[in-house]
């Protein structure tokens, strides 16, 4: 297995009964998904081989992900909770808040504080998304990084379907 075949290649969000999103949610989503799909190392301790389709979706307060081989010749699917993540998926949200506000005040001082916070809870729920994948997929900090931010925004569908603490609580 090389590093071009154990990457992600294309990656989709369950985008069923979507809550309404913020413009900067969106724009968070739309970078964080390609830079993930420019340069990421994926590899299920299955042994399967990409490069992958993944699937990223929540169910019954659960984070699902679906992993497709080339020509959906092979998948597997990973279930995670997503309770352990409702701390850092609450405080994230609140940073992202005080960010915007931040901006719009340009307060530069204080937008460089609050984005050491943003980079600190991006880093705290990486670490936390590849301990809970350890033994069943094999992440690069910087991939978990982006696919934490991915969750955080379907943390916004299951909160609104009321699986899981809602980000603002």
């Amino acid at each position: 297995m090389t590093e071009a075949t154990q990457r992600i290649a294309r990656i989709t969000l369950d985008e069923h009964t979507v809550v309404r999103r913020s413009p900067e949610i969106e724009r968070e989503r739309a970078a964080a998904i390609a830079d993930l799909v420019h340069s990421n190392h994926f590899s299920p301790e299955s042994g399967l081989i990409g490069p992958f389709d993944v699937h990223l979706a929540t169910t019954d307060g659960r984070l699902r992900i679906e992993v497709a081989a080339p020509g959906d010749a092979a998948r597997e699917t990973l279930a995670l909770p997503l309770r352990p993540f409702a701390r850092i998926v609450k405080d994230y949200f609140l940073v992202c808040e005080s960010h915007a506000k931040a901006l719009r005040s340009a307060n530069l001082a204080q937008v460089e504080a609050i984005d050491m916070g943003r980079r600190g809870l991006h880093d705290e729920g990486a670490c936390l998304l590849t301990d809970s994948l350890a033994g069943k997929i094999a992440l690069d900090h910087d991939t978990a990084r982006r696919l934490f931010t991915l969750i955080c925004v379907l943390h916004l569908k299951a909160a609104a379907h009321g699986f899981g603490a809602h980000p603002r609580s």
